[in-house]
């Protein structure tokens, strides 16, 4: 397992320097692979860990089998975002996205794993004075495209058989950078539906700002939060139907069979009631949650667990939701 140490350090020095790493790690991003047996996690420090959840959740497994099985370096800055086809491991930072092929990320070769495809959808940020990080990732199946949004206030399409970039669409009521999307036709890359929840004096906290963290649909209803309170809204009628009573602002929202999953500040993942009854908060290993992963995938049924990771070098697994089993380690 390789890690990016400074190599002119002596030994001693090298692991004081990845004790520090750990200690000031931030984990952004999750992503199952298609067979559902890894999870991959990027870090603030542009690396990519790849975790057996098959080895961490066997019964022989030891504390060997819960730290990563390859590590490697994928981009200069932090890994804001990452999504899994059923060939690729997407992965993006600041104004890039890699793709890295599964098959040979697994084979933990560290020469393969850096031959990985990168994009980048350079015309929109030539006027720009930053490269804006990209800290949203949504794949398209039916057109095979992928959605990029960040800091630019841009949604950016990629065709994913090119890696071309075809559309970029800017959001005219947006004032800071896109953290989840929704609401789009991507036909013509026009909005088909704005919701301001900021304005509704139900979920407005104008102490804790306008900005949305979070972001989840089903069907014709929607949940979200952020500075504004965690909300569920019915799309058709644009009408908050339930306000959740979390003070704490929400980083990452999930429906999960008849709950809402949500996690933010503070250690826990809170179950949802629909009905807005806060039915459990479960404690973690980080004092904060950046993202939450359900692996659902039907080819291991063995692997299906949620995984949370946020301010710490620990990915919390839960093989229930009703505590945490044990945590990976970066």
């Amino acid at each position: 397992m390789e890690r990016a140490v400074p190599l002119a350090l002596p030994l001693g020095q090298a692991e004081v320097f990845q004790a520090l790493q750990r200690l000031h790690m931030t984990i952004f991003s999750q992503s199952v692979s298609p067979c559902g047996k890894f999870l991959a996690a990027g870090n603030n420090y542009g690396q990519i860990a790849i975790f057996s959840l098959s080895a961490a959740l066997s019964s022989e497994a030891k504390e060997e089998s819960k730290k990563p099985v390859v590590t490697f370096q994928a981009h200069d800055g932090p890994v804001y975002s990452m999504v899994s086809t059923d060939r690729h491991l997407l992965s993006a930072g600041d104004g890039e996205v890699k793709a890295w092929l599964w098959v040979e990320v697994l084979k933990k070769v560290r020469s393969s794993v850096g031959k990985g495809w990168a994009a980048s959808p350079q015309r929109a940020f030539e006027t720009s004075l930053e490269v804006p990080e990209i800290n949203a990732l949504l794949l398209v199946p039916k057109e095979n495209s992928l959605i990029l949004a960040g800091g630019d206030c841009q949604l950016h399409t990629m065709d994913l058989e090119t890696g071309t970039f075809t559309v970029s669409r800017a959001l005219e009521l947006a004032t800071t950078s896109i953290v989840c999307e929704g609401g789009w036709d991507l036909r013509t890359a026009k909005e088909v539906q704005t919701i301001e929840v900021y304005k509704h004096e139900e979920c407005s906290r104008p102490h804790n700002g306008r900005w949305i963290g979070c972001l989840a649909t089903d069907s014709d209803w929607m949940v979200c939060g952020g500075g504004p309170a965690l909300t569920l809204w019915h799309l058709r009628s644009s009408t908050p139907t339930t306000i959740f009573p979390m003070r704490a602002p929400q980083k990452h929202v999930t429906f999960y069979q008849d709950l809402i999953l949500s996690a933010g500040q503070g250690r826990c993942v809170n179950q949802w009631q629909l009905s807005g009854e806060l039915k459990a908060q479960v404690p973690g290993s980080s004092p904060g949650l950046l993202s939450l992963s359900l692996n659902q995938q039907p080819a291991a049924p063995e692997c299906k667990v949620l995984t949370a990771a946020g301010n710490s070098c620990r990915v919390d697994v839960f093989t229930n939701l009703g505590y945490r089993a044990f945590s990976l380690s970066f």
